[in-house]
């Protein structure tokens, strides 16, 4: 008897030592993938390295380090702060001249207007200002600018209170919102038809005017072809991330401002439980 289980137990001893070896050499295994996939270069290395990029302002190339990071360690506590300086980078990408694949150099033609370029490649003046450092809406024959040609679109998820701006699929922000109390906020695809700026507040039985604190709009209005829906600002910025408002799609002033000059009308918007 005492035989029996002394074997039954070099045997159980047995398969534990190959199980570890099968851990170790996995886990080898998977450093060595990942130190390829980064050319043999750490993780702080590749911070320090994405951090100097940006320095140096070859922003393109830095993108690129934080995205094989963060397809290269998934599990890394880190990844999310590597996702936000992605979006960070493609903020000042979008905002500058740079080229980017999803831009181009347009040569301004007589005749031109910020705000007829703006239609032929389905953008917005303000983000051709913006991107080429232009200070008033005056342009010269000759003179290339900035395009970008790549067509945006947002996607609303209400059950994380977040807007997600898309180019061409690849995610260029996400944004904190509030969205509407009881559910109200609509599910479905729309389009945006309208944008103001300093929008006045029709309300049932009142007119408030842009600027007054009780303006719930903010600064900025983006209405859907659904009407009294629509993307806005507000006076109320500590209930973002909340499911607060009357079916609208609610963010801060200054973000609402950034996604104004960004999407054109037109820019399809989807929203999702």
């Amino acid at each position: 008897m005492n035989k029996k289980l002394l074997l039954i137990s070099i045997a159980v001893l047995v398969i534990l030592v190959i199980a570890v070896i099968f851990a170790v050499n996995n886990k080898e295994k998977a450093s060595l993938t990942s130190q390829k996939n980064t050319g043999g270069v750490s993780v702080s290395g590749l911070l320090s390295q994405a951090k100097n990029l940006v320095a140096q302002g070859d922003l393109l190339s830095a993108k690129t380090i934080y995205q094989s990071m963060v397809n290269d360690f998934p599990n890394s506590a880190e990844v999310t702060n590597w996702q936000k300086k992605i979006e960070d980078i493609n903020l000042k990408l979008l905002f500058s001249p740079a080229l980017t694949a999803k831009s181009r150099l347009y040569e301004i033609k007589p005749g031109d207007t910020l705000t007829k370029i703006a239609r032929e490649f389905k953008t917005t003046a303000d983000l051709i200002k913006k991107s080429n450092n232009l200070s008033d809406d005056k342009i010269i024959p000759g003179r290339k600018i900035k395009v970008w040609t790549a067509g945006f679109s947002v996607l609303v998820d209400k059950s994380q209170n977040i807007l997600i701006l898309k180019s061409e699929e690849e995610i260029i922000k996400t944004y904190i919102v509030s969205t509407g109390k009881n559910n109200s906020t609509p599910v479905g695809n729309f389009k945006i038809t309208s944008k103001l700026i300093n929008p006045t507040w029709f309300k049932a039985g009142a007119v408030v005017s842009a600027g007054s604190p009780e303006n719930i709009l903010g600064t900025r209005w983006m209405g859907f072809d659904l009407p009294s829906y629509g993307i806005h600002g507000t006076t109320e910025p500590q209930s973002l991330g909340k499911q607060v408002t009357q079916g609208c799609v609610r963010m801060s002033n200054s973000e609402v401002e950034e996604l104004y000059t960004i999407i054109p009308l037109g820019t399809e918007v989807s929203i999702v439980d």
